[in-house]
Formats: structure tokens, sequence, C-alpha cells
């Protein structure tokens, strides 16, 4: 047997004892949540059994979900980032767990299951983008892995205790308010990212972007040899070139940042990419051909452990029906972006990473905290 064929065989059965561990203690905690359902609010409780087996729960549609996986796994290999944001959006809207979480009084354990739910979601669809972006890109020579590596050691510690101090305690409207602010304010931490005052201090960056975007133009057909290319390592300073540009950072600063990044990333539910961008592009002067690769390596070690703190220490559960399907469309979406992503100036990705925080935090930040969506759909 092939040694890539084990290493599929043994991961395989490894996700197949997480779901088997943490289905009994997910029992209990949803049939207790039911219950009191069932008994401070039974008209929200009528009709067949639904998402999660809830009754009187939304019925969702397996191709649904496919179709927006697609999406998410291109824009996430892409831009490095608003996977997670962008299952979030198809959760709780397209599919209407959010209106359906907040049909529950906050008060009642079935509006923090259902949100958990939600959260944990995401992260599956982001962790397999995540792991199919960082090989793809890494074969490509678009990922800087030794500060993939140090932003993952970091994420270790951030990824596993936001859930143990969160998981159940959150409520629908609260976890909306919170998810739209933290992206609009990186909405406008890029927007300043663009203007002629900020773009002065990444010479390095444009140069480049440049380089790569020349060499494409051009038609070369080995991309990787010119890739990232490691010239020394130390605890205090790496040095890599990128199309024979020089880059360097201390390996100190991505742990410490991967710890915050992680942690607030675990506690939206979503994989952190839209936190890694920002860093990457600022703190590391990377170019954005360079940061979907290194930010997928990062979310990738966090998605692992937050989903497993979820689900094993606090029992919280998806629908794999739903899940199995979006996952199939994430393998799609995660193989077109790397292929369609060095034909879009760097530029472009950027503006497209902009548009998509404005929008997704004035709309989510305004259901949270005022009740109502401020943009469509209302």
């Amino acid at each position: 047997m092939k040694p890539k064929t084990k290493f599929l065989i043994l991961g395989l059965l490894a996700i197949g004892v997480v779901i088997i561990m943490q289905e009994a203690a997910f029992a209990d905690r949803l049939s207790a949540a039911v219950a009191e359902a069932m008994e401070k609010a039974p008209e929200r409780m009528q009709g067949p059994e639904g998402y999660l087996g809830i009754p009187g729960g939304p019925v969702l549609q397996w191709w649904w979900g496919l179709l927006w996986a697609i999406w998410v796994g291109w824009i996430f290999s892409t831009v490095g980032a608003f996977g997670g944001i962008m299952a979030g959006v198809g959760h709780i809207t397209m599919y209407g767990l959010g209106d359906y979480a907040k049909s529950f009084n906050k008060s009642l354990k079935l509006n923090k299951v259902i949100t958990d739910s939600i959260r944990v979601s995401n992260q599956w669809l982001v962790g397999c983008s995540a792991a199919l972006s960082s090989l793809n890109y890494y074969k490509a020579g678009r990922l800087v892995a030794p500060l993939g590596v140090a932003l993952a050691i970091g994420s270790v510690a951030g990824s596993w205790l936001v859930p143990w101090l969160t998981a159940g305690k959150i409520s629908l409207k609260a976890y909306l308010g919170y998810f739209g602010m933290f992206v609009m304010f990186l909405g406008c931490f890029l927007t300043y990212e663009m203007t002629p005052k900020a773009q002065e201090k990444k010479k390095a960056a444009r140069d480049a972007a440049k380089a790569f975007q020349a060499s494409v133009k051009a038609g070369d057909k080995d991309l990787a040899a010119q890739g990232v290319k490691l010239q020394t390592f130390t605890l205090t300073r790496c040095v890599f070139t990128f199309f024979g540009v020089e880059f360097s950072f201390n390996p100190l600063i991505p742990v410490v940042g991967g710890f915050f990044i992680a942690a607030l990333a675990s506690f939206l539910g979503v994989g952190g990419g839209f936190l890694l961008v920002p860093f990457l592009t600022s703190v590391a002067g990377l170019p954005m051909y360079l940061v979907a690769g290194t930010s997928a390596m990062a979310v990738l070690v966090g998605m692992i452990n937050s989903i497993a703190s979820y689900m094993l220490l606090k029992g919280s559960s998806v629908e794999w029906s739903l899940i199995g399907a979006e996952l199939i469309g994430i393998v799609i979406g995660s193989i077109i972006g790397p292929k369609t992503s060095k034909y879009i100036p760097d530029k472009v990705l950027k503006l497209i990473f902009i548009v998509l925080a404005f929008y997704v935090g004035i709309r989510y930040m305004s259901k949270g905290f005022t009740g109502h969506s401020w943009v469509p759909p209302y």
C-alpha cells in the first residue's frame, strides 16, 4: 500500500473516531435542549424532524449546500480568507438557521445548541478548504511554510481556549453582532492599506507581485521554480525569496499573533483568514500571491483544534448529510481557486476582500445589534 493511501485511510479513521466519540455527548446535550423547548416553547416544536433531528426544524437541501460550498472553497483558496465568513452567510442566511435559532428565546438551551452547530459547521468547511489550498499552493511555490508553521504553533492554544470558555454561552444575536463588528473593522483597515501612504512601506511586496504577474503574462510554465525559497532560519529571523525579491520576519511575532487570531476566529466560528490576511500583508509585508497559501496552512491547524474542542469537549455537532454535500463543493472550489488566482491582479484580490468585508460586516453587525439588516437580503 502506498504511503499516501495509508495516510488517507488513517485520516478517515481518525475522523470516524471523532464522530463516534462526540455523538453520545451531543445526544445528551441536544436531548436536554429539545426537552426544555418542548416544555417552554411547544409551539416551536411542531412538525416532522428537521435540522439536527429537532421536531419542526428546517429541512435543508443538499444540492443548495453543494453549490454554495463551491463559492466558499473558491473565495477562501483565492484570497486566503472569508471561507468561514461565507460559510456563515450560507448557514445563517441562505439556509435560514440564523432566524431559526433566534426563534427560540436566548434563555433556552436550543438557541445556543444551534448557534454552536453553526460555528462548528463553518469550521468543517474551512478546514477542508485549508487542507487542499495548503497542498496546492505549496506545490506552486506560493506558501511560506516557516511563517505558516509559526502562526499554527500560536493558534493551537487559542483555538482550544475559546470553545472551552464560550461554547453553550453565546446567543445567536450576540454572535451575529460581534461577527459583523470585527469584519467591518478589518474592511476599514485594509482600505487604509490601499492608500499611497500605506503602500510606500511595501515596496518589496509590490516588486514581487509585479515580477509574478509578468511571469504569468509571459506564459512561464514553471512558476514554482521561482517561488518561495528559504534562505536562512533562526529563532529570531527567517529570510526567504519570492521571484527574486527578499523578505524576512521574526518567527516569534507570528507565534504570538497566531494565538490571538485563532482565539478570536474560534469565538466567531470562522477560519481566521480575514484576520490573517491583514497580518500577513501588514506585519509580514507579503504580496497577496503568497497570502492565500500561507493563511490556509495556519487556518488548517486552528480548525483541527477548534473542531475537536467544540465537538469533543462541548458536545457540539453538525448535520452530517448537509456537511457531506458541502465538503464535495469545497473540494471543487478549492481546486479551482489556486488555478484562477494567478490571473487576478494583486490589487483586485485586495479589493475583493474589502468589498466582501464591508458588505458582510454591515449586514451582520446591524442584524445582531439592531435586529434587522441594513443591506439586502433584509
